[in-house]
């Protein structure tokens, strides 16, 4: 098993991450084929870090789901895909820690996914985000000061949404997931190969016209 407690003393010192919530203001962009069948978030392992408020494995179970199901349901592609979760580490900051720690609240989770039409995993080891909170006037003296468990909680698990998506986004550019990028709206606008041209060859540039 790897060792928790050291990477959640590492987040004192780390930069905030992208706000989740602010994110799903943006217009919505397919991944793919994907459509959110089961999503599954487990915390059986669940890892306290140093100098963070207390937070039970049910209520990251719900926190974590909710944001999934908030991010994800609003994908409606043509194939079913399924999300294994499992909550790992936290830390939520917490008041009364002195300023100069600048304490960071963070979130460590691991994901599987699924393909339904096979039954198979896309990636054969889960993989591992640490997820910090985002960087906003109320975070800046520290969330423990300014935020309330469920806000610190609700942020993380947003962010961690969001994090994820970016991964799958990623995996579907790369590893052909989700029916590989030409199955993202954007292949739609790529320039159209002259006639002829056989697929993967490059048109050739106009030439200038001479000065």
């Amino acid at each position: 098993m790897f060792r928790l407690i050291p990477a959640l003393s590492l987040v004192l010192g780390l930069a905030a991450c992208a706000n989740g919530q602010s994110q799903l203001k943006k217009p919505l962009v397919p991944v793919g084929d994907f459509k959110l069948g089961h999503a599954a978030v487990v915390a059986p392992n669940l890892v306290e870090g140093p100098v963070s408020r207390n937070a039970t494995e049910e209520e990251w179970i719900a926190s974590v789901d909710a944001a999934v199901e908030e991010r994800f349901r609003r994908y409606e592609g043509d194939k079913f895909y399924h999300m294994g979760i499992s909550v790992e580490g936290f830390v939520l900051a917490q008041p009364g820690v002195p300023l100069v720690f600048s304490p960071k609240s963070a979130l460590i989770l691991r994901v599987t996914v699924w393909d339904d039409a096979t039954q198979t995993k896309l990636n054969a080891e889960p993989e591992q985000f640490t997820v910090l909170e985002s960087f906003t006037a109320e975070t800046v003296v520290g969330s423990g000061v300014t935020q309330t468990k469920a806000q610190q909680m609700r942020n993380l698990s947003a962010n961690a949404a969001l994090q994820i998506e970016k991964w799958m986004r990623r995996m579907q550019a790369e590893e052909g997931w989700f029916g590989g990028p030409d199955a993202t709206p954007q292949a739609a606008d790529a320039p159209k190969l002259p006639a002829g041209a056989k697929p993967g060859t490059a048109a050739a540039a106009p030439r200038k016209a001479a000065s």
